[in-house]
């Protein structure tokens, strides 16, 4: 008899040993939980169905820690509690984030158990749910419960790194945008120089040269002047005569538009002095890589001289001395 109470005591102890094990887990931990935001959840009302908050309802237990983060790369949202009916919302002061910019989080701490809805306040078709438990409460999920709370984690990770991933995308898309959009200012304000200074050196090659050459007789040779049109010539000059130069230099400058030159030949009616000037180009000496106006115009004049201004001088006060002496001596010539 005795062997027998034994046994049925060992018997209900196995069994209730074996319903434990099959029985669902009594308690659970959810002293954190994190939410985010699907991306483009502000523009499009795709996520309504699947939820615009991941995960769409949250268990944390109270004195837990809610971290709730804008992961949308592409707005800006709020989580606010209260409920939205159409499109009027219903703000319950337990908690509200303000507006969070992407990337931005906020961490409220339940004080109490209960079911808490909430929603975006900028777009009011995202909706969650926050279920608040006492630490110890049981568990009411089916067997597959703590699966369920694991792959909602699991995704809530994966979303926020797909989000990590999306904005370091948009921050590389945006320097490459930036450095592109540099490199054709850069490009524009180059072309925009090159075609400045195409438009200078073509007006400057416009310039028609105008070159007069006037001569005159002084101290036994001749004054050739130089008019030209524009300042800072460079030019060379040659004079020759009866085939022979009587006269050369080469690169020289006008920095005004009226040139002398002295040659040391005198032409006649029968044996002229040819003057030849050759422009080399509009600039400072020296700085031939910047010259511009025309270059290798040839310009040429042959030269008799007449009496100068000088010799004229010289003619007068020969005259005068010619007449005082004549004057002083009384002489006066009979016809």
């Amino acid at each position: 008899m005795k062997t027998k109470a034994i046994s049925s005591i060992f018997v209900l102890f196995a069994i209730a040993v074996g319903m434990a094990s099959m029985a669902p887990t009594a308690f659970a931990d959810h002293a954190e939980v994190a939410i985010v935001t699907v991306d483009e959840s502000g523009f499009s009302q795709a996520c309504v169905d699947d939820g615009c908050y991941v995960p769409l309802t949250a268990t944390v237990d109270v004195g837990g820690v809610v971290t709730m983060t804008n992961t949308d790369p592409t707005g800006v949202h709020t989580f606010t509690s209260g409920t939205v009916n159409g499109f009027t919302p219903s703000p319950d002061g337990i908690f509200d984030t303000s507006v969070l910019m992407s990337g931005d989080s906020f961490e409220w701490v339940p004080e109490s158990a209960g079911e808490v809805p909430y929603y975006c306040m900028l777009h009011t078709w995202m909706i969650g749910t926050i279920i608040v438990q006492e630490a110890a409460a049981e568990e009411h999920a089916d067997d597959h419960g703590d699966d369920h709370a694991a792959e909602e984690a699991a995704a809530a990770e994966a979303a926020a790194a797909e989000a990590a991933a999306a904005e370091a995308a948009a921050a590389e898309a945006a320097a490459e945008e930036a450095a592109a959009a540099e490199a054709a200012a850069a490009e524009a304000a180059e072309h925009e120089a090159m075609e400045h200074e195409a438009m200078e050196h073509d007006a400057a090659e416009d310039v028609e040269l105008m070159v007069m050459i006037s001569d005159s007789q002084v101290m036994g040779g001749t004054q050739i002047e130089l008019e030209f049109n524009v300042l800072h010539l460079n030019y060379d000059l040659t004079a020759t005569q009866n085939g022979e130069i009587v006269f050369e230099e080469k690169g020289l400058h006008s920095m005004e538009l009226i040139a002398t030159h002295q040659i040391d030949a005198l032409g006649s009616d029968e044996n002229p002095i040819d003057v030849e000037v050759v422009s080399l180009g509009i600039g400072a000496p020296g700085d031939e890589d910047s010259w511009t106006g025309p270059v290798g115009q040839v310009t040429t004049a042959k030269v008799v001289p007449e009496f100068g201004t000088i010799a004229m001088m010289v003619l007068a006060v020969a005259i005068i001395s010619i007449v005082a002496v004549t004057a002083k001596s009384r002489v006066v010539p009979r016809f």
